[in-house]
């Protein structure tokens, strides 16, 4: 009789262990948007080296044409050599990028496409996001060779660019046109859209959109987009305020980490957490990141992925439902 109380707790031991074998690996998505400044390019792969993390780089494509050949890039509805978000400055730091580029691809990263010149498509029709869509993957593919640099480009990088299959749109600017470009585009995901909360991505037109999710972030936890873009505007409406770089570093990093640990300890559905290559606030919010990534890419059960990465472990999951307001 005195085995039966050991019998019980080793069964409820292996039920519990049962249990949680079954539940998912968390997966965290950080993603770039522009990804251009080549100091944060060689920043973001070593936080990521230190972290054991990979990341989503959405590209835009401009960043590898230099301002010289600025007019070789033309955009739906716009003047030859215009971008919103400029170009190289000069071609050494076109070929720099590119080194980056294909750096990050090794070392296990995703690059995906952001467009080229950063424009508003929510009005464009699908021949127009056709036409941009087609100007990434001419730019990317001849970038080495139109930096007059053929022999430094390296084996494999054609087939690299014809693979990619990411997509976010600039500003977020989502519509029915854009899946359907993307589908014949040969994207077989889209990362542009919001969601209320953490779900998992819904298959529309051939395509799997992903939502980036609002998430309750400071005193009030009023929700947010889970991007550093919106907190900027939040903390500081858009305007540079390092002073107080510390607070607004603490309470994207208390946002972001409190997102991550509901869904450790709840669903595990994936959280996404969006940046841009530009250090706003005195860089708060990729010191934020960096403390993220580092506090929980090594937890038991955690996965640190790129989208594509995330794409394949979620195959098969069942979909979700957004969380209930309350429960944010």
């Amino acid at each position: 009789m005195r085995c039966i109380p050991a019998l019980v707790a080793a069964l409820l031991c292996c039920s519990a262990s049962a249990e949680a074998e079954e539940k998912p690996k968390q997966l965290l998505l950080i993603s770039f948007d522009g990804a251009g400044s080549n100091a944060l390019w060689a920043r973001s792969r070593q936080i990521a080296q230190n972290a054991h993390a990979r990341f989503t780089y959405f590209l835009s494509c401009t960043l590898v044409i230099e301002r010289a050949r600025a007019k070789t890039y033309q955009a739906p509805n716009q003047k030859a050599g215009r971008s919103n978000i400029g170009f190289a400055q000069t071609r050494e730091e076109a070929l720099t990028r590119l080194d980056h580029i294909w750096q990050a691809h090794q070392e296990g990263h995703e690059i995906a496409s952001h467009t080229c010149g950063h424009f508003d498509g929510r009005d464009w029709t699908e021949s127009d996001w056709r036409t941009e869509m087609q100007s990434f993957r001419r730019v990317l593919t001849n970038a080495w060779a139109d930096l007059g640099a053929e022999g430094s480009e390296p084996a494999g990088w054609r087939t690299f660019v014809s693979d990619i299959k990411g997509f976010r749109a600039p500003y977020l600017s989502t519509s029915e046109p854009l899946n359907a470009a993307e589908h014949a585009e040969g994207f077989t995901y889209d990362g542009s859209g919001i969601g209320k909360g953490p779900v998992l991505p819904e298959s529309r037109d051939g395509v799997l959109n992903f939502g980036l999710p609002l998430i309750p972030e400071g005193p009030d936890n009023r929700k947010i987009i889970a991007m550093d873009y919106n907190l900027f505007i939040r903390h500081s409406a858009g305007i540079e305020n390092p002073s107080r770089a510390p607070e607004f570093q603490e309470r994207a990093y208390a946002a972001f980490r409190a997102a991550f640990d509901r869904q450790y300890a709840g669903e595990r559905i994936p959280l996404q957490v969006g940046f841009h290559f530009v250090e706003m606030n005195g860089g708060a919010y990729w010191r934020a990141m960096e403390r993220l990534v580092t506090d929980v890419c090594g937890l038991p059960d955690v996965g640190c992925v790129t989208y594509g990465e995330a794409i394949a472990a979620l195959k098969d999951r069942p979909p979700s439902k957004p969380e209930a307001d309350s429960g944010l």
